[in-house]
């Protein structure tokens, strides 16, 4: 995944575009390979990582968008 502080480019959810699949993740990095959500197709697995004073992130492929859950995410780290 690229880097959003070199190329400005972090996966976020866009309304109208983004399919509405929720996902509440108890950690802040986050494994997603597809298989979730796109009725087991699949794609690369990528980790997703929620950066500190945001709550969620959208996969670049899938475009499933894993929530926080309120009071986690801690100091984990991939």
């Amino acid at each position: 995944m690229r880097d959003a502080k070199l190329t400005g480019y972090a996966p976020k959810p866009t309304p109208g575009v983004t399919p509405d699949q929720r996902i509440e993740v108890e950690r802040r990095s986050i494994p997603c390979d597809g298989e979730i959500g796109v009725g087991g197709l699949g794609h690369p697995r990528v980790w997703l990582r929620i950066n500190d004073g945001e709550s969620e992130v959208c996969c670049p492929y899938c475009s499933i968008t894993y929530v926080l859950k309120v009071g986690a995410g801690g100091d984990d780290h991939h």
